[in-house]
């Protein structure tokens, strides 16, 4: 029977997984079927259960990466760091077990793909939600320089300080302290985790956070991203997040199938596409 697998979120219409999903399992000769599906907000954990009840994996999105961290059986080193989940599996003894290839899929789509260096870099990331939980850890294990979360409130920043406990590497800025007229400090790379993108909306920010030959990257990939478009006007060289997408999916397909697909094929087709 062919196996089951969906990406559950809200809004849902504009994800590119099930794409990605069926170019993997061509690719690997994997007899299996992705959908997308929207989840009403307050009903995640029973559309979950139903889905695991005849389904094998999920991954998960914005706004459920943390009830899903709740929802697990058991945890990856990685989900248990992040404190979120983007992708569960159904055990062989029906346990559902959680984990997060966030982290994985955008250093490898900064790194390998795009040839970005983290180590001795200042980082700035805008947002501190369920996807920036994600990829702290292993971009503090790259050793950068510094990096600082900067959001909106505050206290949310603060919370991922405490969680995260790296006094030396990681630190928080107020949001308004980015959009004064002089700033204390630029960065090398910057990169938008905030949800303006789905809205086609812009952070209000100022272009002096960019130092000389700095990379702007947003976590979003739908469409011209307003983030990138104004980090391009002031000089940045930039990239959204679809390799991180096709990165962190592949992941999840090793984590369920035991294959490990090739991915820039992949990111090039649905550039195409």
């Amino acid at each position: 029977m062919t196996d089951q697998y969906a990406v559950f979120g809200n809004p849902i219409a504009h994800s590119r997984s099930p794409q990605i999903h069926a170019l993997f399992a061509a690719q690997t000769r994997q007899d299996i079927v992705y959908k997308k599906q929207q989840v009403e907000l307050d009903k995640f954990k029973e559309t979950t259960r139903d889905f695991f009840a005849q389904g094998c994996g999920l991954n998960i999105t914005v706004p459920f990466k943390l009830e899903a961290f709740a929802f697990a059986d058991a945890l990856s080193e990685r989900a248990q760091r992040a404190g979120a989940v983007n992708t569960l599996k159904k055990m062989p003894d029906g346990k559902i077990f959680g984990d997060n290839t966030d982290g994985a899929g955008l250093l490898h789509d900064i790194t390998l793909n795009l040839g970005w260096k983290i180590t001795g870099k200042r980082v700035l990331i805008l947002g501190a939600g369920g996807a920036v939980r994600g990829i702290l850890a292993p971009l503090l294990a790259e050793n950068p320089a510094k990096l600082v979360v900067s959001n909106r409130t505050t206290s949310k920043a603060q919370t991922l300080l405490e969680a995260f406990s790296c006094p030396e590497k990681l630190s928080i800025c107020e949001w308004g302290a980015l959009n004064q007229t002089e700033i204390n400090e630029s960065f090398d790379i910057v990169i938008n985790g905030t949800a303006a993108s789905l809205q086609g909306e812009m952070p209000a920010l100022n272009p002096a956070i960019f130092a000389k030959n700095a990379c702007a990257y947003d976590l979003m990939f739908n469409g011209k991203l307003p983030f990138l478009m104004w980090a391009k006007q002031h000089g940045a060289q930039v990239a959204d997040g679809l390799g991180m997408l096709v990165e962190q999916a592949a992941e999840s397909f090793y984590l369920w199938r035991g294959v490990r697909p090739e991915t820039l094929a992949v990111i090039q087709t649905l550039r195409e596409m």
